[in-house]
């Protein structure tokens, strides 16, 4: 005869307990994962890529202070020769902009004195001729002419000329003008450069 077994008022409990407990512990995961928002309810259609599956974190051992020396001392002479390297780079653009700057003005230097060695040469043929034609002008005619002309040439003829032709000449300008070739002929005879 098979042996059955007779419920006991506690044996019937206990599957109601049993499947309350059950109910429970099913309910909690949902329960705290929606509370935290980390579940997301996800639809995988037929032919979808499946889901990843959730991350888990790893705990890291946080490197103690000896490994963090060794690797910065590791690593300082390297940081140290770049360091070097990047400065040695940017000083030899900045030398290379000093070279570039440097050539530009000599270049403009021998510009200069190339004009200023025209420009004299002229000027030493040119005076002598236009001294000797004032030189021969009467005092008014020269007078009028130098008025017009460049105020540095007017002085410069006039510096050349005989002091008592020059005076007559300035007797017979324009107060204004005679008063600024005068200024020049002045700051021209200092022997000392005024600025």
């Amino acid at each position: 005869m098979p042996m059955t077994r007779s419920l006991l008022p506690t044996d019937r409990r206990r599957p109601a307990g049993i499947l309350l407990v059950a109910a429970i512990l099913f309910a909690m995961p949902l329960a705290v994962g929606t509370a935290r928002g980390e579940e997301k309810v996800r639809q995988v259609l037929p032919g979808a890529p499946a889901a990843e599956a959730p991350q888990q974190l790893a705990r890291v051992k946080a490197p103690d202070q000896s490994e963090i020396e060794r690797f910065c001392s590791n690593i300082a002479d390297a940081a140290r020769d770049r360091r070097y390297a990047l400065q040695a780079e940017e000083l030899k653009q900045l030398q290379t902009g000093i070279d570039q700057r440097m050539k530009a003005l000599d270049e403009k230097k021998a510009e200069y004195e190339t004009w200023l060695k025209r420009r004299e040469v002229f000027l030493a043929r040119a005076e002598d001729g236009v001294v000797q034609i004032y030189a021969g002008m009467k005092p008014d005619a020269a007078a009028e002419r130098l008025a017009i002309v460049n105020a540095d040439l007017a002085a410069a003829i006039l510096m050349k000329l005989d002091s008592r032709k020059a005076g007559v000449i300035l007797n017979e300008m324009d107060q204004k003008a005679a008063a600024t070739l005068t200024g020049i002929m002045a700051s021209a005879a200092r022997r000392v450069d005024p600025s």
